[in-house]
C-alpha cells in the first residue's frame, strides 16, 4: 500500500491520545474524530474506552451516531476497546434505556462486569502468536457473557464465572475488553489493522500521549 493509512480515533472520551501514539508507532497516520466531517478519508476506526452511556449520548449529540451508521461500520476495520466494545455489542445486558449500541458484533456484554474502579486489575492475555503474553490492563472492564457463532474468541482470562472472553474478532472488527493502548505493545492494534499496516515496524519504541487513564 502506498503511503501511510489514515486511522480515525474517536476522541470524545478516554485514552485516545495513547491509541494515536501506538498507531503512529506502527506506521499509520491518525485523525481525532469529534464531528461527522472528521470521518472523511479514514480507512479504519478506533472506538476507545470511556463511559459507555456518556459516549452514546455524545455520539448522538454530535451527529456522529448517524454519520457512523451511514458510513457502514461493517466494511471498516475497527478496534473497539473497553467501552468501545460495549458500543459495538449486539446486547448490553445492563444498559440504560437511553443507551445505544451499534449492534455490529454478536456479543452480550455486562458493563463494569469485574466490579468498580477499585476492582480494576492487570492480567496477562495469552495470544496465539508465539510471543510472551500481552499485558492486559482492565479498568472498569465489561464482561463478555456470550459470543455468537460468527465471533471468534482470541483470548480469555479468569473471570467471576470462570474463563471469560476478553479479545474477539468478528468480520473486520476486533473487540478487546481491556486497554491495549496503555502499554507499549502494539500487537493488538496490528491484529486489528494488519492489512492496512503492511510491513510497518513494531511500536515498541513509540511515545505515548498524555491523556488520563480511565
Amino acid at each position: 500500500m502506498a503511503g501511510r493509512p489514515l486511522v480515525g480515533v474517536l476522541a470524545l472520551q478516554g485514552a485516545f491520545l495513547e491509541h494515536e501514539a501506538v498507531l503512529r508507532g506502527l506506521g499509520a497516520d491518525t485523525v481525532q474524530i469529534r464531528t461527522p466531517t472528521d470521518l472523511a478519508g479514514i480507512e479504519a476506526l478506533v472506538l476507545p474506552g470511556g463511559e459507555s452511556t456518556v459516549m452514546s449520548m455524545m455520539l448522538t449529540s454530535t451527529g456522529l451516531w448517524e454519520a457512523l451508521n451511514v458510513l457502514d461500520l461493517g466494511e471498516l476495520p475497527i478496534l473497539a476497546t473497553c467501552a468501545g466494545a460495549i458500543l459495538l455489542a449486539k446486547d448490553v445486558l445492563d444498559g440504560r434505556p437511553d443507551q445505544g449500541s451499534f449492534g455490529l458484533v454478536d456479543l452480550s456484554v455486562r458493563r463494569n462486569g469485574y466490579g468498580r474502579q477499585i476492582d480494576s486489575f492487570e492480567s496477562p492475555v495469552e495470544l496465539d502468536d508465539g510471543q510472551p503474553p500481552f499485558p492486559g490492563v482492565f479498568i472498569r472492564a465489561p464482561i463478555i457473557e456470550r459470543a455468537g457463532p460468527g465471533v471468534t474468541v482470541l483470548a480469555r482470562v479468569a473471570g467471576p464465572a470462570g474463563p471469560t472472553p476478553v479479545l474477539c474478532r468478528a468480520g473486520n472488527a476486533v473487540v478487546a475488553t481491556f486497554h491495549p493502548e496503555l502499554t507499549r505493545d502494539g500487537r493488538i492494534h496490528r491484529l486489528a489493522f494488519g492489512s492496512l499496516l503492511g510491513d510497518a515496524p513494531p511500536a515498541s519504541g513509540a511515545a505515548h500521549g498524555t491523556s488520563g487513564r480511565l
